[in-house]
């Protein structure tokens, strides 16, 4: 049974101060029609300008998440995206009127709270899932950050945080089932060092913060000095270290809040994909950069797959048969795996290989169940990249094509006798110094069996 699109009953706003700016900001949720997804409004601005919470236009992480489309910028907006992900909220209008969203208690719980007040409405259009068929992972050497994304039907999601303090020490969380969100994750604040604190203060880059709303760690020895210092900055009369290893005024709400805030920031983040995707996330050590990175990863991975095969009659006359092939490769039966070559322009070529049960390689390869070997597919793949490299230069006849690397070479079904391959590859960038870096699939019918990235160089016979 399909499920069905939501947005919410009906328009509900809280208020609040930005925890950097220290603006004082509305925000209003409005309901949404399908396949809206999640748009912020600034209404403060001329015209009211609108954008979708997408990767494409992320252009800070340095201290939440902030988005940017022709001006109009919104900012720390990652509880709010979370807590919509969290309540399955699929369509959603966000105005504010400054551009940083109030930062509240440092959580998801007060967005929660409001959206399940007015709860939710189904809409006529059923929800679509991107549904992975490999393994994603994305990896930061520098900060230590792996973030993976496994096949699965359900949406799951762990974290692990370990930063080499021993007052915070290694923690993991999990989210297993998300209508598990409201109560095990929304709640869990965001946190920081007292030297990530103190430097942020020192540098005016925390105008709205108290307190309430972040768990403060404190992983070095403090003078009674830095604490009056400190009770001044948060208008407070006194602050001390409390026995976990945290400023007053805070009691823990689970012993792992840190690492559950971590899974709630995966979500809000992960949101900027564009769409829902089933599948299984672990992520060690995530921060709103690797976040961002990793769902600009399975987000270009969900538009290559969504991409159907190339537009061609095969039955019409190609830009170049086998003649013109011959004119222009040094292969020949039975390495000439090229058959036509139906278009190519500046920066595309699309070949095709008809795949005969009188190959020569059938008899030795599984000859009880042929199957194109992979090597081979990746040889047709690589000459019908070689005319688009000898297509640049006004005599091909006088240069050959060497190719210097093979890279993402991934097989995805079996090619068996009977099959037309269908190359589609496409230049990553412009050739220079004679290097051509391309990259394409190989589709038979609209199921794509392979694709491979490709480095190769054009080199001048010699006479």
């Amino acid at each position: 049974m399909s499920e069905k699109q939501t947005t919410i009953a009906e328009a509900v706003s809280i208020t609040g101060i930005g925890l950097h700016t220290g603006l004082h900001v509305e925000l209003i949720f409005k309901p949404a029609k399908a396949n809206t997804g999640y748009v912020f409004r600034r209404v403060d601005m001329e015209g009211q300008p609108e954008f979708q919470a997408l990767a494409d236009y992320v252009v800070d992480t340095s201290r939440g998440t902030t988005l940017e489309y022709k001006g109009a910028r919104v900012t720390t907006i990652e509880h709010v995206l979370a807590a919509l992900v969290g309540l399955n909220i699929d369509n959603v209008i966000v105005e504010m009127n400054q551009e940083e969203a109030p930062i509240l208690d440092g959580s998801s719980f007060f967005y929660v709270e409001i959206l399940q007040k007015v709860g939710l409405i189904s809409l006529e259009a059923d929800r679509e899932y991107f549904e992975l068929d490999e393994v994603i992972t994305y990896k930061n050497d520098e900060r230590k950050t792996e973030m993976t994304i496994i096949p699965d039907s359900t949406r799951r999601i762990s974290t692990m945080i370990d930063y080499n303090t021993k007052v915070l020490g290694t923690q993991n969380a999990e989210l297993n089932d998300l209508s598990d969100f409201a109560n095990e994750i929304a709640p869990c604040r965001t946190f920081v060092f007292l030297h990530e604190l103190e430097f942020l203060l020192d540098h005016n880059l925390i105008k709205g913060g108290d307190l309430s709303n972040a768990i403060v760690f404190v992983n070095k020895e403090v003078s009674e000095k830095e604490l009056i210092r400190l009770a001044g900055l948060f208008n407070k009369p006194k602050v001390k270290v409390m026995r976990r290893g945290i400023l007053n005024n805070l009691e823990l709400k689970f012993d792992n809040e840190a690492a559950r805030h971590k899974l709630l920031d995966v979500i809000g983040d992960m949101a900027l994909i564009g769409m829902k995707i089933k599948g299984r996330v672990i992520a060690v050590r995530p921060g709103h950069e690797t976040n961002v990175e990793f769902a600009k990863l399975i987000r270009a991975h969900i538009k290559n797959h969504r991409q159907g095969p190339p537009k061609i009659d095969l039955t019409q006359k190609p830009q170049f048969n086998i003649e013109d092939i011959k004119k222009m490769l040094p292969h020949r039966n039975p390495f000439l795996l090229v058959d036509k070559i139906m278009k190519v322009t500046e920066d595309r070529v699309i070949g095709v290989k008809n795949v005969s049960m009188n190959e020569n390689f059938f008899v030795g390869h599984f000859p009880d169940e042929p199957v194109m070997p992979a090597v081979l597919q990746i040889e047709a793949m690589a000459q019908s990249g070689g005319i688009l490299v000898l297509s640049q230069v006004p005599d091909p006849e006088n240069y050959i094509t060497y190719f210097l690397k093979i890279d993402n070479v991934r097989l995805r079904h079996k090619v068996v006798p009977g099959d037309t391959l269908v190359f589609d590859l496409k230049l990553l960038s412009p050739v220079r110094r004679g290097l051509c870096h391309m990259g394409g699939k190989a589709w038979v019918g609209d199921k794509v069996v392979m694709e491979a990235e490709m480095l190769a160089q054009i080199v001048k016979k010699k006479n």
